[in-house]
């Protein structure tokens, strides 16, 4: 039974954006968004601003990404900032890489920075969100 209640203890406790991500949830990625999020990744060199558009990475994210899985995680003293450590598998390879956010005082996330290694799993990375951008443009712009 105290197994049964560390368990509840430990989901309801766990980062809003790492539930959402571990349970596919799309809906619930966006919501935690704030309208002028600012997303940092690891293979474009300018920032993309605005929760559509980041919105929109991350479910192109979650189509190229393969076997995904969070490792660690870590808090800041505050609770606005997280950084979540995860492995997958993209183009063949093992990409390892950390999440990076920052949320605002409402609750939700306005800055999130991805970075992953090593340099051949990013390079595939690149590769496959390439692909998928023409897509990814598209629901941006609610297409």
């Amino acid at each position: 039974m105290h197994l049964v209640n560390f368990l509840a203890i430990e989901v309801v406790g766990m980062n809003p954006f790492r539930r959402a991500v571990e349970a596919r949830d799309e809906q619930a990625l966006a919501d935690l968004l704030a309208e002028d999020v600012v997303f940092t990744s690891p293979v474009a060199f300018r920032p993309y601003e605005g929760r559509a558009i980041t919105a929109a990475i991350l479910r192109g994210v979650m189509r190229v990404f393969e076997d995904f899985t969070y490792t660690r995680e870590f808090s800041g003293p505050d609770g606005s900032d997280h950084a979540l450590v995860f492995t997958a598998t993209v183009g063949g390879r093992q990409i390892q890489g950390c999440d990076f956010l920052h949320f605002d005082e409402d609750g939700r996330i306005d800055d999130l920075t991805v970075m992953v290694r090593p340099l051949s799993a990013a390079q595939a990375l690149a590769e496959a969100m390439g692909a998928q951008f023409e897509r990814i443009s598209r629901e941006a712009a609610g297409r």
